[in-house]
């Protein structure tokens, strides 16, 4: 790699990892929370012996997909990705900084994780020479078993409201430029990826359109000419050009429960921006810690409100209606979901905590109540840090390595 390169993707790996608001910015009054933490006993598996039974991807390396298992569309989407058909776990935005990505937090659990995800941002075209960044971490997760999952988070860096730019020519022919290269990079692959499109905007999308995406103008790829030149064309570019240059990337929006009063709702908008031709939906619960936010001690947790879910799903809010959310998402859309971006934040009784120790409950939550997320429509849930100075795997004392080792003991099948 030249010297220019490691810089940029050095300055890449460090700007994606401490971005403040990147994806999945649940807004003030969303997360209001309350009730007791749930600190007390053992994550669902317990067991923090390695997972090898548990079956690598069949298309990851090299062989023939999975066959067999559930007829749900989470199963069928599963198959696509040549994953065994069980409920998915992911991790990702875990690089490391000296580029040794075969050491990137993912591959450090002593467990067989399906999806591996890394942050696309604008200009991500030029960390390397033609473009190749996704295509490169892509291969290590090849080689690794893992599928490579990318979040293309483009739109929204550019303003959070910014509705202008999908009109500026030259934005918008590099935007669509730089998706055609995307696809390229992982047909290129030869093996399924997972492309996850622009979360937080499609919020600001249905919010600023009154829920009309045909009123607001978007200027497209030369290769969609024949689709509206407005919100919905914009979205179903988007599916065209993974059909057309990468027809095994699995693709799909993102819904925020910001957007509207309900999953139902927000699923009713992505229905309009043509979700039917996409595969799967993608949802966030925070983007942070909850400690993070109680402890008020750093910029980028400074939004008011509680945030600590209620495990006992008796005080509102809690995970019970985050996961109604869901599954009316699901059934309106008819896509199962893929919960992105989820804390690693360890219990505690006592709020707050300090950078790289802030309590959450999420990861205990879910891997005791798994089949929850599989019975609102779940495909599965990728874990990731998306702020700088949150708990990570290295800082929760083995929290999550001892959660996804015991997961793939015995994994749960999706229907």
């Amino acid at each position: 790699m030249m010297v220019d390169s490691a810089r940029k993707l050095s300055l890449a790996v460090a700007c994606v990892t401490a971005l403040a608001a990147c994806g999945g910015d649940d807004k003030p009054g969303v997360n209001a929370a309350g009730g007791s933490s749930s600190s007390g006993g053992s994550i669902a598996g317990g067991s923090a012996a390695q997972a090898g039974t548990s079956s690598r991807a069949g298309a990851a390396s090299g062989g023939a997909p999975p066959i067999g298992g559930g007829k749900s569309s989470a199963a069928d989407v599963a198959r696509k990705l040549g994953r065994e058909p069980h409920f998915l776990i992911g991790m990702g935005n875990d690089l490391p900084g000296d580029f040794k990505w075969e050491n990137s937090g993912i591959y450090k659990l002593g467990a067989p994780l399906d999806l591996h995800y890394i942050y696309l941002v604008n200009g991500w075209q030029d960390w390397n020479p033609g473009g190749y960044f996704p295509q490169i971490i892509g291969g290590v997760d090849k080689g690794k078993g893992a599928t490579p999952m990318a979040s293309v988070y483009a739109i929204t860096g550019q303003g959070e409201n910014n509705f202008a730019v999908l009109v500026d020519d030259a934005y918008m022919t590099k935007y669509w430029e730089t998706a055609k290269l995307l696809m390229q990079r992982y047909a290129e692959l030869e093996v399924p990826a997972v492309v996850h499109l622009e979360p937080d905007f499609w919020a600001y999308a249905q919010q600023q359109s009154g829920g009309d995406p045909t009123s607001v103008p978007a200027h497209l790829s030369p290769e969609c000419a024949d689709l509206p030149a407005d919100l919905s064309g914009m979205a179903r570019c988007w599916f065209k050009l993974a059909r057309t240059h990468a027809p095994q990337v699995v693709i799909g929006l993102h819904a925020s429960e910001w957007a509207a009063g309900s999953g139902t709702d927000v699923g009713g908008f992505l229905n309009k921006l043509g979700a039917a031709e996409s595969d799967l939906v993608f949802i966030d619960m925070l983007d942070r810690d909850a400690g993070c936010f109680e402890a008020g001690q750093l910029d980028i947790c400074k939004r008011g409100g509680t945030f600590y879910l209620d495990e006992t799903n008796q005080t509102s809010p809690n995970f019970a209606e985050r996961l109604s959310f869901a599954q009316q998402v699901s059934t309106a859309t008819g896509k199962p979901i893929l919960w992105w971006q989820v804390p690693f934040g360890v219990p505690s009784d006592t709020p707050g905590g300090t950078p790289g120790h802030f309590r959450d409950n999420k990861v205990h939550y879910i891997f005791n109540h798994i089949q929850e997320l599989v019975d609102a429509g779940g495909l599965g849930v990728a874990f990731g840090v998306g702020a700088g100075e949150q708990t990570t795997p290295d800082t929760d004392g083995g929290q999550f390595q001892t959660a996804v080792q015991g997961y793939y003991a015995a994994p749960v099948p999706l229907p």
